[in-house]
């Protein structure tokens, strides 16, 4: 019995992660399916032999496709976490409130004097070692961000001379494909869809509500109320 209750307890401390953990790999393995098929339709097109799913996953034109996602999401992340410490937006939750801009003071931030009996131990040591964790959440989003951007121009360099040699056309250097217009376009694409739906969500939350959502404000709160979450 209180093995039963030990598991409900962790899917029920975890139904976030958990949730968007599964919908996560369900979606990729939709994407990878569709992708599989296309691919198949464009080789059938082609007059050339299909490829198995198996095959599939390996070739640069999947990989392209999912790191070009991956690497616009956080790039999102990186900069909102970020811009957030400067800037504002009055009436937001997702925005501190004015007059808190900055890196806030040792006491807001619970460092230094003001460490509790549970703060984690680079958050209590000190010296450089506090500096990296306080914002070490911004730096590994940014290092994800670094790779799996890499990886999207190696992987999307890769498909692009294997359409190119289809079409019998003279495959490019890795240079001429990341100054490429192709790039680019599969590149700012994903990076201006990622921000207008952050400036979009910061904004319309000042407005609108979702009951009970730690990403809203109260319902019955002013929409002026900035930083309060519900």
């Amino acid at each position: 019995m209180s093995d039963q209750k030990q598991e409900r307890g962790f899917l029920r401390d975890n139904s976030l992660s958990l949730v968007f953990g599964a919908l996560f790999l369900l979606t990729l393995a939709l994407q990878a399916w569709a992708g599989w098929a296309q691919e198949n339709n464009d080789l059938r097109q082609a007059e050339l032999d299909t490829v198995s799913l198996l095959h599939y996953l390996t070739t640069a034109s999947f990989g392209a496709d999912v790191l070009e996602n991956w690497q616009s999401e956080y790039l999102q992340f990186f900069l909102f976490l970020f811009g957030t410490v400067w800037l504002i937006q009055r009436g937001s939750p997702e925005s501190k409130e004015a007059g808190k801009e900055g890196p806030e003071s040792d006491e807001d931030q619970q460092v230094g004097a003001y460490v509790e009996h549970d703060t984690p131990t680079w958050a209590r040591v000190g010296g450089w070692r506090t500096r990296v964790y306080s914002r070490s959440l911004g730096i590994v989003m940014a290092l994800i961000f670094l790779a799996s951007w890499a990886g999207q121009s190696i992987a999307g360099w890769a498909a692009y001379n294997e359409e190119q040699l289809r079409e019998l056309a003279t495959p490019t250097s890795y240079g001429g494909y990341v100054l490429s217009a192709d790039f680019w376009s599969r590149t700012l694409q994903n990076w201006q869809s990622e921000l207008l739906a952050v400036g979009s969500f910061a904004v319309l939350a000042i407005y609108l509500r979702q009951r009970g959502s730690s990403q809203s404000k109260p319902v019955g709160a002013a929409h002026s109320s900035t930083g309060i979450e519900g």
